[in-house]
């Protein structure tokens, strides 16, 4: 289910990873990638949000992990109200999408790191940046 980039145009836009910020392609696949994840986070779809982690990711970390992982400090993915994406950005062949995740009465901001391995794009991680109270 992670995103395998089919099509001349897809393949196309991670051809290369030059330093600096994302084009617009890029960051519409890497959006459509991670909202992917996400939604399937919500409604508890396991498999599908896991299978949009990376092929690294996975070979380290088992399924019933990444539900734990998931549950204990991402709980704002399950709960979430809504989200949008930030700044995108690849350095160093890593691609790092901000997202600002709405949940309760804050706004979390998460940090994803995507990498491309052959011609699948997969999440490698994410991490909070910080917690903005919705006014």
């Amino acid at each position: 289910m992670a995103l395998m980039l089919s099509g001349c145009s897809q393949k196309a836009a991670f051809e290369e990873l030059a330093d600096g910020g994302c084009s617009s392609e890029q960051a519409q696949l890497v959006d459509a990638h991670i909202s992917a994840q996400i939604d399937a986070i919500a409604k508890k779809e396991w498999k599908v949000a896991y299978s949009f982690a990376s092929p690294g990711f996975r070979s380290g970390v088992e399924i019933d992990q990444f539900i734990f992982i998931i549950g204990t400090q991402y709980g704002m993915l399950v709960d979430n109200q809504g989200y949008e994406f930030n700044a995108c950005t690849i350095y160093n062949e890593k691609i790092t999408q901000e997202v600002a995740v709405s949940s309760d009465s804050a706004v979390i901001n998460l940090i994803y790191i995507l990498s491309l391995e052959g011609e699948v794009l997969g999440v490698d991680s994410a991490s909070t940046s910080g917690t903005k109270l919705e006014t």
